[in-house]
C-alpha cells in the first residue's frame, strides 16, 4: 500500500485518500493525446506542499496526480484558461502528506483538492468548480437554462456523492481485502446503471447536449476509476461514448493524471 505501482496492479496502487482517487488501467495516454498545452496549461513546477512560497497572486492547486477529484478541478482550470501552480500532496508518501499538521490547518478534511485563489482557500471539488464558474464565467460550464443547470448539478452529484465515495480508500479499508474489488465494482456498476439512464435523457455529444459542462468534468475521472477496477463498460454505451469524445479535447488531455508535475517518470505520457 505504500508504493507507487503503476496504473494496474492491486487496488490500493492508485486509489488513496482525498475526496477520491483513481487511475486508468488501460494505459497512461488518453485517446488522441497530443504534446503541448493550452492557455490553462499544467504548470511546469512541481513542489512538495511544505516547500517554498508560490508566486504572489497566482492560484495554487493542492493536488495528487491520481486523484479523480483533483482531476475535475484541473479540467475546470484548463477550460477557463486559468494559469496556476500545482503543489503536489502525495497521498502515499510518509503515510500520506495530507495528514500533516500544516495541511490540516489549511484543509481540516485532509483531502485533495484544495485551491488557494483570490485570498481564500476552497476545498471540495464541486465547490471549487462552482466558485470558478461564478467568478470567471467564460467559457461557461453551467447552462443558462435553470432546468439544464439543475440537471448538470444532478449528474455531477450522482458521481461525486453517489458513486465515487463508495469506492474510495476510506471505505475499502472497511472491507475484507479479498472482497474489495467486488465491492468497488458493485458500487460503480450500480451507480453507472442509474447514470446511463439519466444520460440517455440529457446527452448530446456530451453529458448535457453538445456543450462541455461540470457534469463532464466529473464523468471522465470516474470512468478512469471504473477502468481501474476492471469494470466492463459495455452495458453503459452512453457513458462510454461521451467519455471517448471528451478525451479528445485538449483540456482533458493536458490535465490527465499521466501528465502532471508529480506523475512518476514511468507513468508519464
Amino acid at each position: 500500500m505504500s508504493k507507487e505501482r503503476g496504473w494496474g496492479g492491486e487496488i490500493y496502487a492508485g486509489l488513496v485518500g482525498g475526496e477520491g482517487t483513481g487511475d486508468s488501467r488501460s494505459g497512461c495516454r488518453a485517446p488522441g493525446m497530443r504534446e503541448g498545452t493550452e492557455s490553462g496549461e499544467v504548470p511546469e513546477q512541481s513542489k512538495d506542499h511544505t516547500s517554498t512560497m508560490a508566486e504572489p497572486g497566482k492560484p495554487i492547486l493542492y493536488s495528487y496526480f491520481r486523484s479523480s477529484c483533483s482531476w475535475r478541478v484541473r479540467i475546470a482550470l484548463a477550460l477557463k484558461g486559468i494559469t496556476y501552480e500545482t503543489i503536489p500532496v502525495n497521498l502515499i508518501k510518509d503515510g500520506g502528506q495530507q495528514f500533516t499538521g500544516e495541511f490540516q490547518a489549511m484543509n481540516p478534511m485532509q483531502q485533495v483538492p484544495a485551491l488557494k485563489i483570490d485570498g481564500i482557500t476552497i476545498s471540495q471539488s464541486l465547490a471549487i468548480i462552482e466558485y470558478l464558474e461564478e467568478t470567471r464565467p467564460s467559457p461557461s460550464i453551467l447552462p443558462r437554462d435553470p432546468k439544464k443547470r439543475a440537471s448538470v448539478r444532478m449528474i455531477s452529484n450522482v458521481i461525486a456523492a453517489g458513486i465515487q465515495p463508495l469506492q474510495n480508500l476510506s471505505v475499502l479499508k472497511q472491507v475484507e481485502q479479498e472482497k474489495q474489488l467486488a465491492w468497488a465494482q458493485q458500487c460503480i456498476c450500480q451507480g453507472f446503471k442509474a447514470l446511463e439512464q439519466i444520460l440517455q435523457g440529457t446527452a448530446g455529444k456530451y453529458c448535457m447536449g453538445d456543450e462541455v459542462s461540470m457534469a463532464d468534468l466529473c464523468l471522465v475521472p470516474q470512468v478512469a476509476n471504473a477502468e481501474r477496477f476492471k469494470v466492463n463498460l459495455a452495458p453503459y454505451p452512453t457513458i462510454k461514448r461521451i467519455n471517448e469524445a471528451l478525451l479528445n479535447l485538449e483540456a482533458f488531455q493536458v490535465t490527465h493524471p499521466c501528465r502532471q508535475p508529480d506523475t512518476p517518470p514511468e507513468l508519464r505520457a
